[in-house]
Parts: structure tokens; C-alpha cells; sequence
């Protein structure tokens, strides 16, 4: 998806110049507008050759080669390595006091995605793939959740009931994902996280109880699980707080034996989980090999040693 947002931001920046160098200075505040509509207008249909048949479309799945804006670098080699090393917006340039157009495209876009990661919710399709039932935390709405972190570390009665009906006492371990600060993050990951993480899991002879998802959790919801459910070690796959690099990033924060009163420090986390960052697939492999460690040594968080 963000591959095929760059290039309609790419589409539009074309349309754009085109009509600048057609339109000269006339009506330049309509100029972007109609280059954003026709873009999206043709975008909608699929392009057809002359014969009639569907023409291919473009190659949007590759990553684009980062290259910098800026006119006669005095340093090339070194702003090049920059732009190798990191993601951020870095040697963008700029026209007068403003951004470039494009930036600014990609930058409201990237702002758009990272809005709909903490507004959004889990697809239902996702949760069913799994088979993960829903429970809710206290936090009432996104709002709430976002003003008062400590409701969304709660689960609610109701959930508190479904969790003794369904899942299975004291496993060996317990998963659970939870949107988090990112819906997005869960439908882009959980795909190839989960079924890694239960093959690593079997490699290592484990057996996990019964799986399910957090509606509005932050990650000390864990600690209530842990006192309902008590397993020996729980793993939260949860959605990070969006950024302008990526709105899909997924942490994985485990512990060994869950229970109100934790400290942070007593807890481990592999973070960034995401297709620019940790492989989801390597992810839930690691995550495997951590549990297993800390059922050796029955630690986790500063007292595991990895």
C-alpha cells in the first residue's frame, strides 16, 4: 500500500508540471487540485491499450531508490550514505521558505496513515483467519483511550468472563495481540508473525493456550491476563504509536509470569516489527526463542540473560 501511495504522489507530481507548463501563471491556486483529480480519476479505472487489451500496470511493489533533492551537494557521497542509512526525511530541498510539493504530498500522506493506524480498527477477517475471540479494556472509546492510558490496562467484567469460559488455565504460554496505538500494524503483521511464532514454538516442544485479541489494550493489560489466566510466560503482539516512517510498526512485549504490579523493567520487547524493520516472519521466530529462554531461566525483562 504506502509503495502504491508513492506512486500516485509520483502520478500527481507529473500532472502537476505538466499543467504548470500548459497553464503558465493562469489560476495556479486550481492547478494542484486538478492534477490530484485527474490522477485519482484515472487511477480508479485500469489502463487499456489501443487493441483494447488491459495494458500492464505499473511496477509499484519494488522499493524506490532514495535520492536527494538538494542542487550541488558540497558532500555527495556522504549525503548519499546519509540517505542509505535511515529512513527520515533528510536532503528533501526546498522551493523558497516551503518544502517541495512532493514532500509535502508524501508528508500529508504519511500524517493520513498514521491518523487512521490509532482511529482504525482490526479487520474482523484477520481476528477470524486465527480464530482470536475479542475481549475490551475499560477504555470506553479512542479518545479515552488516548487521555486515560490506565483504563485500556483494565479488562472489562465481560471479558474478564470470557477469558475463564474459553481459554485454557495456567498454560505454558499465552498469546495475546492487541491493537494498541495501531490497528494497521496488526493487519500488516499478524499474517506472518503468528503462524512463526507457533512453528517456533513447536521446534522448541511448547504448548501455547488459547490465543486472543485485545480491543483497546495498552501493554499492561498483560498483568491483568496474567492474574486471570496465569501462564507460566505471556507474549502481547501490539500496534506501536504511528510515525511518519511507518504507520505498520508491531512490538512484541513478553514476561514471565504476568501479574498486577510489574514493573517495566520486568519486561522484554522486540520492537519495530514491521516490513522496513524487524521481518515479521524472523520476528515471530525470535520471539519463540526468547520464550523458551525464559521458561529456563525463569526470568524475564533485566534478569533474562539473552
Amino acid at each position: 500500500m504506502e509503495q502504491q501511495l508513492d506512486f500516485l504522489v509520483d502520478k500527481v507530481v507529473a500532472e502537476l508540471q505538466k499543467k504548470l507548463s500548459e497553464l503558465g501563471e493562469k489560476a495556479p491556486a486550481q492547478v494542484v487540485e486538478q492534477a490530484v483529480e485527474k490522477v485519482v480519476e484515472a487511477s480508479m479505472q485500469p489502463s487499456v491499450e489501443a487493441n483494447g487489451a488491459a495494458a500492464p500496470q505499473s511496477d509499484v511493489s519494488e522499493e524506490p531508490e532514495r535520492t536527494a533533492q538538494i542542487p550541488n551537494p558540497q558532500w555527495k557521497e556522504g549525503l548519499e550514505e546519509l540517505l542509505t542509512s535511515t529512513p527520515a526525511r533528510i536532503g528533501v530541498w526546498r522551493t523558497g521558505v516551503r518544502p517541495l510539493t512532493k514532500t509535502m504530498l508524501q508528508l500529508r500522506r504519511d500524517h493520513a496513515a498514521a491518523v487512521d493506524a490509532v482511529y482504525g480498527e482490526v479487520r474482523q477477517e484477520v481476528l477470524d483467519q486465527f480464530s482470536l475471540f475479542t475481549v475490551e479494556t475499560q477504555y470506553d472509546n479512542t479518545e479515552n483511550y488516548l487521555k486515560r492510558p490506565d483504563m485500556g490496562r483494565i479488562l472489562t467484567d465481560e471479558g474478564v468472563r470470557l477469558l475463564q469460559e474459553r481459554c485454557q488455565k495456567k498454560p505454558q504460554v499465552q498469546i495475546v495481540v492487541s491493537d494498541g496505538l495501531s490497528a494497521s500494524a496488526v493487519d500488516a503483521n499478524l499474517k506472518d508473525v503468528l503462524p512463526s511464532l507457533l512453528d517456533s514454538l513447536k521446534s522448541y516442544g511448547l504448548s501455547c493456550g488459547t490465543p486472543f485479541f485485545v480491543k483497546g489494550g495498552r501493554v499492561a493489560s498483560m498483568d491483568h491476563i496474567g492474574e486471570v489466566l496465569e501462564p507460566e510466560v505471556l507474549v502481547m503482539l501490539i500496534g506501536e504509536r504511528p510515525g511518519l516512517v511507518t504507520a505498520h510498526s508491531m512490538s512484541a512485549y513478553m514476561c514471565y509470569r504476568p501479574r498486577k504490579g510489574m514493573v517495566e523493567s520486568e519486561r522484554t520487547v522486540i520492537s519495530n516489527i514491521h516490513r522496513q524493520g524487524t521481518s515479521p516472519v524472523e520476528a515471530g521466530a525470535h520471539i519463540g526463542t526468547i520464550l523458551f529462554k525464559m521458561l529456563e531461566q525463569k526470568a524475564s525483562g533485566v534478569k533474562l540473560v539473552l
